[in-house]
């Protein structure tokens, strides 16, 4: 079986992005933003979902973070529906329940073709996290589900540090896509679905 892999090269007048992904990879990671908190967290991504992972990111970071987040989330939803493929053999659907000190984040997918998204975290967070505005949180997901075209659904019914908020739904990702992704035993070359198409 060869290997699922993705890349993405998305430059605009705001951002040039580089992302790589290999669904079938053993976590190693290489990611560099421009800001600090998201390359944390999309290490975390790439080494709980056991995804190879690239990203290259040059953005107007003299204006804000917004552009430079925004744009690399696109690249990389978009890479990840590459190294998807055809689907055929998977298992689709993936959860995961994350815990990380106070924070709780509960993660399920549906890699369905569909692209949804349903979203919550506690109220009142602190607003940044370093240069990292957490407000894009929920953004990054919007922009990564738009071009996975997957169904995403993420609740945090608790948690009091921004920090602990933000990454235990990262790492409750990771682990949801790579169950969601992996092949499936018994069902080799089946397309997980009744439609017939993915």
């Amino acid at each position: 079986m060869s290997p699922r892999v993705g890349r993405v090269e998305r430059t605009t007048k705001e951002t040039s992005v580089l992302v790589e992904i290999n669904l079938d990879g053993t976590g190693k990671v290489d990611v560099a933003t421009g800001v600090g908190f998201y390359d944390h967290m999309l290490d975390q991504l790439g080494r709980h979902g056991l995804f190879d992972l690239t990203v290259k990111t040059e953005g107007d970071l003299h204006i804000d973070t917004h552009h430079t987040i925004e744009d690399t989330a696109l690249a990389l939803g978009a890479a990840f529906k590459q190294a998807l493929g055809d689907k055929v053999g998977i298992y689709r659907f993936g959860n995961c329940t994350v815990p990380l000190d106070e924070s709780l984040a509960q993660v399920t997918v549906d890699l369905s073709g569909r692209p949804y998204l349903v979203h919550t975290e506690p109220e009142n967070m602190a607003p940044m996290i370093g240069t990292y505005d957490t407000t894009m949180t929920r953004h990054i997901f919007e922009s990564f589900v738009a071009q996975a075209q997957v169904a995403l659904h993420i609740h945090v019914p608790y948690g009091r540090n921004a920090h602990h908020i933000v990454e235990c739904q990262f790492k409750a990702l990771a682990r949801a896509l790579r169950y969601a992704s992996e092949h499936d035993p018994r069902a080799a070359g089946i397309l997980p679905s009744t439609k017939g198409a993915l």
